[in-house]
C-alpha cells in the first residue's frame, strides 16, 4: 500500500523566554492509503503539535526540522501559498470543537462552498449542488433545505458531521481528526465513529486520529502510535497493543481506562457501611417538573417531566443521560439556581417550589459545586488560595483570604495539592490540578451535599482516573451526599451507589449499578450501554454489531 503520509525524524521546538522547549522529538511514522492510524497520549505528549505540522498550522514561535511528506510535497519546506494549495485537497482537518470551527454568521452551505471556491472554478450553482451532495453523504437529513441553515440550528453531533463534510468535499487523501468525539455524548459519538469508518471505506480516505479515548481507538484504529513527552514510546496494530502492551506508559494508560462493572464491589462495600447510618433524605424529588418559558408567544419547553428520586445522607447518586436529557437542569434546581414549576423538590429540609432567594441563601453553605470546566469556573485574576477562600469569605466564616489561609492549606492537602500551589494562578496549573482545586473550593464549607456536573469529561484518561479515585476517597472521608452528573456510564459506575437514567426529561431507569448496567430494562439504557466504546478491539466489534441491532429495533 502506498503511504499518503510519511513523517521522518520530525523535531519541533518552541521559542520561549526561558529558552527553547522541545515539543516533538525525533518522531517518525507513516499512514497508508485507506488506513486509520491513532496517535494517543496525555495532554502535552506532542500529538496535536504533530498533527498541526501536517497542515502547516504551527505558530511563528515553532521551528520544525525533519520531513513531513504528503505525496510529493514536504510540508516543512512549503511556503504559505503552497500550504494553502494542499490544505483541503491533499489533507484536511476535523477539529475537536465543531462550534468554534464553524463561523456562526454564515450558512453551512456557504462554508462548504468556500473551500470549493478556494481550490477550483465552481459556479455558485455547482458549489451549492456539491454542498448538498456532501451533506447527504455524511447523514444530514433533508440536505436540500438544511444547506441554508446556520450552525446554531444543528445539534452537536450534526455540527460535527458538517465539519466532516467540509473536510471531505475536496476528496483529500488524508483527514487529520483531532479529538473528533470528545465533546459528544456516547450515542452521538458512536454515530460519528460509524461515519468515519464509512468515510474510510467509501472514499478510501486515510485517517490520522488524535485522541486520548482508548475506547475510540479500539473501535476505529488499524494501528496505534503511543506518544509520551514528545517521543513515540510504542507502535503496534490495535489488536496487538490492547492485548499485549509492552511499554510501561502504555500499560498505565490502558489501566487508567474506567471499565463497566469495575465499581460493583466498591458500591456494595459502601452500601453495607451506610445501611446503619441512613437518616432522612438530603434530596427528595416527587413528580418534579421544570419548564422553561417560551418567547414571543411560543409554548414553553419542558426540560424535566415528572421525575422522582431521592439521595440519602452519604450516598452518591449517578445521574446519566445525553445532552438535553435534563441532568444539569436538575442539578441547578437542587442548588437553587433554576426554579421548579411543578411537583415537589425538597433539598436539605426546604421545599424548593416557590422558595424565596433570601430563605434559601443560608442553605447554600451546605451545598458544594464542582463544575465541568475548571478553567472557566475560576477567576483568572485570583490565586488558587483566594479562589478556594471565596466561599468562606462570602458566608462570613473568614474576614479575608489571609485569615482563611490555614483552612485553605488544609483543603489543598486534602485534595493532594501542595500548599504552595495556593500562590499560583489557575493558568499555572494543569487540568487535573485545577479540578482538584475546584474540589477543594467545593469542600471549603464542609457541605452536606455535593453537586458534581461532568467534573472529569475534559480530562485525560490517566488524570481522570486520579481525580475519580480522589473523589471517592474524599467522599468517604467527609461523608457528604453527592449528585454525580455524567454521560459516561463507566465513570458513574466507579463512584455511584445508585444510578438514575434520564431520557428526554423523564427518568426511565433507576437502581444499583449492578442492575442498571448489568441487566438494563429500558431500551434507551441498553442503547446507551452499547454505545460506550470499550478498550478491546475484539469486544468492541461485537458491541458495535449489537448496537446496530438495537438501533434497527
Amino acid at each position: 500500500m502506498t503511504n499518503v503520509l510519511d513523517i521522518d525524524k520530525l523535531k519541533i521546538t518552541f521559542a520561549t523566554d526561558a529558552g527553547d522547549v522541545v515539543a516533538v522529538n525525533d518522531v517518525s511514522l507513516t499512514v497508508a492509503a485507506g488506513e486509520v492510524v491513532a496517535i494517543v497520549g496525555e495532554s502535552g505528549s506532542g500529538k496535536t503539535v504533530t498533527a498541526k505540522t501536517i497542515l502547516g498550522l504551527l505558530p511563528e514561535t515553532a521551528v520544525a526540522r525533519g520531513a513531513v511528506l504528503l505525496g510529493a510535497n514536504d510540508v516543512v519546506s512549503l511556503s504559505k501559498s503552497q500550504l494553502r494549495d494542499i490544505r483541503g485537497t491533499d489533507v484536511a482537518m476535523v477539529f475537536q470543537e465543531p462550534s468554534t470551527a464553524l463561523n456562526p454568521v454564515y450558512t453551512v452551505g456557504w462554508q462548504i462552498a468556500e473551500g470549493l471556491r478556494a481550490h477550483g472554478k465552481f459556479t455558485k450553482k455547482q458549489a451549492r449542488a456539491k454542498a448538498i451532495e456532501i451533506l447527504g453523504k455524511v447523514g444530514i437529513p433533508d440536505p436540500e433545505t438544511r444547506v441554508d441553515y446556520y450552525p446554531h440550528q444543528f445539534s452537536g453531533g450534526q455540527k460535527q458531521r458538517v465539519v466532516i463534510a467540509m473536510a471531505l468535499v475536496l476528496e483529500p487523501g488524508l483527514i487529520v481528526a483531532d479529538e473528533p468525539t470528545t465533546a459528544l455524548d456516547v450515542t452521538v459519538q458512536a454515530e460519528i465513529l460509524d461515519l468515519l469508518r464509512r468515510v474510510r471505506d467509501e472514499f478510501g480516505t486515510a485517517i490520522l486520529l488524535i485522541t486520548h479515548n482508548m475506547g475510540v481507538v479500539a473501535d476505529l484504529a488499524d494501528r496505534v502510535v503511543v506518544m509520551y513527552q514528545g517521543d513515540i514510546v510504542e507502535e503496534a496494530t490495535a489488536a496487538e497493543l490492547f492485548s499485549n502492551p509492552k511499554n510501561p506508559y502504555t500499560q498505565k494508560l490502558l489501566g487508567s481506562v474506567p471499565r463497566l462493572g469495575s465499581g460493583a464491589a466498591r458500591a456494595q462495600a459502601r452500601a453495607d457501611a451506610r445501611t446503619e447510618a441512613l437518616g432522612a433524605p438530603v434530596v427528595t424529588a416527587t413528580d418534579l417538573v421544570i419548564e422553561y418559558p417560551g418567547r414571543l408567544g411560543s409554548s414553553g419547553f419542558r426540560a424535566v417531566d415528572s421525575v422522582s428520586f431521592s439521595i440519602s445522607p452519604g450516598e452518591v447518586l449517578g445521574l446519566v443521560g445525553e445532552s438535553g436529557s435534563g441532568k444539569t437542569t436538575i442539578g441547578r434546581a437542587i442548588g437553587g439556581l433554576t426554579k421548579i414549576t411543578g411537583g415537589s423538590l425538597e433539598v436539605l429540609g426546604h421545599e424548593m417550589l416557590g422558595i424565596k432567594e433570601r430563605t434559601f441563601r443560608p442553605v447554600r453553605s451546605q451545598i458544594g459545586f464542582v463544575f465541568q470546566d475548571p478553567a472557566s469556573s475560576f477567576n483568572p485574576l485570583l490565586t488558587i488560595a483566594q479562589a478556594v477562600a471565596e466561599p468562606l469569605i462570602v458566608h462570613k466564616r473568614a474576614g479575608d483570604a489571609a485569615a482563611a489561609r490555614t483552612r485553605v492549606d488544609e483543603l489543598l492537602e486534602a485534595v493532594q495539592l501542595p500548599k504552595h500551589f495556593g500562590d499560583r494562578y489557575p493558568h499555572e496549573l494543569s487540568g487535573g490540578q485545577r479540578q482538584r482545586a475546584s474540589l477543594a473550593r467545593a469542600l471549603a464549607l464542609e457541605p452536606s451535599l455535593l453537586i458534581a456536573d461532568e467534573p472529569t469529561s475534559a480530562l485525560d484518561v490517566s488524570v481522570q482516573a486520579r481525580v475519580l479515585e480522589l473523589f471517592a476517597e474524599i467522599q468517604k472521608e467527609f461523608g457528604f451526599a453527592a449528585l454525580f452528573i455524567s454521560h459516561d456510564l463507566a465513570v458513574v459506575d466507579m463512584l455511584a451507589d445508585r444510578i438514575a437514567v434520564l431520557y428526554h426529561g423523564e427518568l426511565v431507569e433507576e437502581g444499583p449499578g449492578s442492575q442498571v448496567l448489568g441487566q438494563p430494562r429500558h431500551p434507551y439504557t441498553q442503547r446507551l450501554l452499547a454505545s460506550l466504546p470499550v478498550p478491546d478491539p475484539a469486544e468492541q466489534a461485537v458491541r458495535r454489531e449489537s448496537l446496530r441491532t438495537l438501533r434497527a429495533e
